[in-house]
């Protein structure tokens, strides 16, 4: 008699979703914590990998004071019977009362946060790891970086994914202290110093947690092929040594990827709720320009369907973003296109706001440019309005804004760098390819020449524009999404247990 073919089991550890399919849970679609973009990749990814069939598992802190500010009323009695409907479900909490009272996923207080992943990472080793036996663990960002070593000793395939460059570190005697027992595992972490052996590491060699979880790892993937690339080039010098080696090792050994994030699927122009008149690829110029007038009459700008609209999305950081550089050209770019009716929205919060607030109040740009306060409708309703997207990043580990305002008919203005490498072609119209305006020279002068293309774009006439992009909107709907990342996934989950994830 034939035994029955097994499923491989695939259990995602991380410390941020927002949302998860209904069917894994009769209360998943009500547990939400989020921070940042891990927290939209890891439901998405696990919302695809499950609609595709996977046989996927989650381990998630137990946020309960966030979580139960979710629940509508009617539903608090259920939430009280968490524990006894999850272990029979994909959804496993962790629990612990670090976790309990929290009213944000990370503390403010850098401690604290290492003991919140050393309390999850005790309760996915201890107790979910055993409850769901894994054929592969894959692991998201330094708050799981010590489960690849563990994983390693069991002989069970990990995935380690970076979103964030960021890590703690901890002595082997504090993670013990936690309930860990590293003894089992010691040898598969990365210290501090080199470590000969564990009772002379155990007090006073720091283990870091994000080099860790590389270095244990089968396989480890950051969100943009090209932000790997000049990692291991040595591009980035926030990048640390240790990290950089650990991850050149990797890649030289094949076992280093990079696969894109996606957005949201509620950025979706046809389906937007936010937006007052939602288009496609077909109809958007005519709506496109609706939304312009109603966003304008919002925020006070001058009413104008035919003013060109630059929209900043991200951020206003001068580390990273490259709102700077954007200041040191501002006067001038909106002088030069005065009688084009040139417009900025930001919709952003950040040190900069104040600098732009401050050059707009100097020189009157009150009906031309909007700095607003960050608002989720806000930020739908000024993708749905706008001609550009600036994205001047100095780095950027994977980028999502410049894929939205494809989706959106936005086309980005970026820099050449990372994620935004691997998502934005510079646009030619005389052969229908790119989607957006790539500077390679990362200075006010290259983001200007930027700027000067789309403009240049821009007063194309009307039929050229909207060929080009309706093609651009219908290639980013195909291209742009979590079913197609679930499929890289998937296919290195293959690559990593050697037979398929899908029987």
């Amino acid at each position: 008699m034939t035994a029955a073919k097994h499923t491989p089991r695939v259990l995602i550890v991380t410390p941020e979703v927002t949302y998860l399919p209904d069917r894994m849970g009769s209360l998943s679609q009500y547990l939400t914590a989020k921070a940042g973009g891990l927290a939209d990749v890891s439901a998405a990814l696990i919302h695809a990998l499950f609609e595709q069939g996977a046989d996927v598992h989650v381990a998630l802190p137990d946020y309960r004071s966030i979580f139960s500010d979710r629940l509508a009323p009617f539903l608090r009695k259920e939430q009280r019977m968490i524990r006894t409907i999850m272990p029979d479900d994909r959804l496993h909490l962790a629990q612990d009362r670090a976790f309990f009272y929290l009213n944000r996923v990370y503390s403010v207080y850098g401690q604290e946060n290492t003991k919140l992943s050393l309390a999850f990472q005790r309760e996915v080793i201890n107790n979910i790891v055993p409850r769901v036996r894994p054929d592969l663990i894959h692991c998201n960002d330094w708050m799981t970086g010590l489960i690849p070593a563990m994983s390693r000793r069991m002989e069970i395939p990990c995935l380690f994914t970076i979103h964030n460059i960021h890590t703690v570190k901890s002595t082997l005697a504090d993670i013990e202290d936690r309930g860990i027992d590293a003894a089992y595992f010691w040898e598969n972490l990365f210290y501090e110093n080199m470590a000969f052996e564990y009772e002379e590491s155990r007090e006073s060699n720091p283990v870091d947690f994000l080099v860790s979880g590389v270095f244990a790892a089968h396989y480890v993937n950051t969100v943009s092929q090209t932000f790997l690339d000049e990692i291991v080039a040595g591009r980035h010098g926030f990048v640390e040594n240790h990290l950089r080696q650990e991850l050149t090792n990797k890649y030289n050994a094949g076992c280093a990827v990079g696969i894109l994030n996606a957005p949201d699927p509620a950025f979706n122009p046809i389906q937007d709720r936010h937006l007052t008149f939602p288009y496609g690829p077909e109809d958007h110029p005519a709506k496109k320009r609706k939304n312009k007038l109603a966003l304008q009459k919002r925020l006070g700008l001058v009413a104008d369907e035919k003013a060109p609209m630059f929209f900043w999305p991200s951020r206003l950081d001068p580390v990273q973003k490259g709102c700077q550089l954007l200041a040191d050209i501002f006067y001038n770019a909106i002088s030069e296109f005065w009688e084009d009716g040139l417009q900025v929205v930001f919709v952003a919060n950040g040190d900069y706001q104040s600098v732009f607030r401050d050059i707009v109040h100097h020189h009157g740009f009150q009906n031309r440019v909007a700095a607003c306060d960050f608002s989720e409708e806000l930020e739908h309703q000024a993708y749905g309005a706008a001609d550009f997207v600036l994205m001047p990043s100095l780095f950027e580990p994977c980028g999502l804004p410049q894929m939205i305002g494809s989706l959106y008919g936005a086309l980005p203005i970026v820099h050449d760098t990372g994620g935004l490498h691997d998502t934005v072609r510079h646009l030619d119209p005389g052969t229908d390819s790119g989607n957006g305006f790539v500077f390679e020279t990362y200075d006010s002068g290259g983001l200007f020449w930027a700027i000067r293309q789309a403009m240049g774009f821009f007063r194309l006439p009307a039929s050229t524009r909207k060929k080009q992009i309706s093609r651009i909107m219908n290639w980013a709907r195909e291209t742009f999404t979590h079913d197609v990342n679930a499929r890289r996934y998937i296919e290195l989950y293959e690559k990593m247990l050697h037979r398929p994830l899908l029987v």
